[in-house]
């Protein structure tokens, strides 16, 4: 008489088990890729590749294809797989002035809107540039500055591209417990030369913290510090409020030279705030989240048209066209 109940129990037990990890379903992230100086091609891949193999989420990369559906960063009005992001749990994305057709731009928008997480990497600051039309007025800078807290100002010189560090990444003192950094051993040095966001009468927008500062180890702007001061910030979060009044949490960073990421604290930050961007901050170890490479990577160095003319998309799932 016990045992039938016993066994019944246990294969109930099974079920909710199943059920269970059913409904945990691993978190969708979709990577838009698309500028012509420095590398997301190979930089977000290589992210997506870390996301799939070490944390197993689901990935998708969306990329500016040519006409044959070759990857071309200088194809300026054309990233495919967009779809991706009508089930996408977080947007990343490293574009740099694109002009995309209504169709492409209205699935971002719509993204944005609907109070998902995103996380931008240096030139999103500037992901779209349209010449004149109905765009023009909020994507070309307005659009970025509400999202990102800051849209393209200027930067302090390139100064031997890829061959040398020309900034110096510390961390802001009262963000050192932060989750995002975690592991993100400072200071570090890397290959981006330091962007312009705020000082000297410019500010970031939003309700930006801050958490990593970075200093120009050389500068065209030396003789004006006053109007371009040699530290700005190179990481904050913040949140964006769409037309349809839903909140999202945003982590942005203006590091992203394509040598940046062979550093591992560069690595940690993007992971890091990838996971916080998620929600997942409870999930991020006390050294930060696991970053080794799972694929060699040995990206171009960074220059318009520089481009790997061979590179083949990997992580896109509905292809050019569709």
């Amino acid at each position: 008489m016990t045992r039938p109940s016993v066994r019944w129990m246990f294969v109930g037990l099974v079920f909710l088990g199943v059920a269970a990890r059913a409904d945990d379903k691993p978190p969708h992230v979709v990577f838009i890729t698309g500028d012509e100086e420095y590398r997301s091609e190979e930089s977000l891949p290589m992210l997506a590749k870390i996301l799939d193999k070490t944390h197993g989420f689901r990935v998708s990369v969306c990329y500016a294809l040519d006409p044959e559906g070759k990857i071309d960063p200088n194809a300026l009005t054309n990233v495919a797989g967009l779809e991706a992001l009508d089930d996408a749990d977080l947007l990343v994305i490293f574009t740099r002035w694109r002009s995309l057709p209504d169709a492409q731009l209205n699935r971002i928008l719509k993204y944005a809107d609907s109070g998902r997480p995103m996380v931008g990497f240096r030139t999103a600051s500037h992901a779209f540039r349209y010449d004149g039309g109905p765009h023009a007025a909020e994507m070309n800078a307005r659009w970025m500055r509400q999202v990102f807290g800051q849209t393209w100002i200027t930067h302090h010189g390139h100064f031997g591209d890829g061959l040398e560090m020309l900034t110096k990444v510390t961390t802001v003192p009262e963000q050192a417990g932060n989750p995002i950094l975690r592991g993100v051993k400072t200071p570090f040095q890397v290959y981006s030369w330091l962007y312009h966001v705020e000082g000297g009468g410019d500010a970031l927008e939003g309700d930006c913290t801050r958490l990593l500062t970075g200093k120009a180890l050389k500068s065209g702007h030396a003789k004006e510090f006053d109007r371009f001061p040699e530290t700005n910030p190179v990481a904050w979060t913040k949140t964006y409020t769409g037309p349809g009044g839903k909140s999202a949490r945003v982590f942005f960073t203006t590091l992203g030279h394509p040598f940046d990421f062979k550093v591992e604290p560069m690595r940690k930050l993007a992971l890091n705030g990838i996971f916080w961007a998620l929600g997942k901050e409870a999930e991020i170890p006390a050294d930060g989240v696991k970053a080794d490479f799972v694929e060699p990577y040995e990206p171009n160095n960074s220059g318009v048209g520089g481009f790997k003319k061979d590179l083949a998309p990997v992580y896109l799932e509905t292809g050019a066209g569709r």
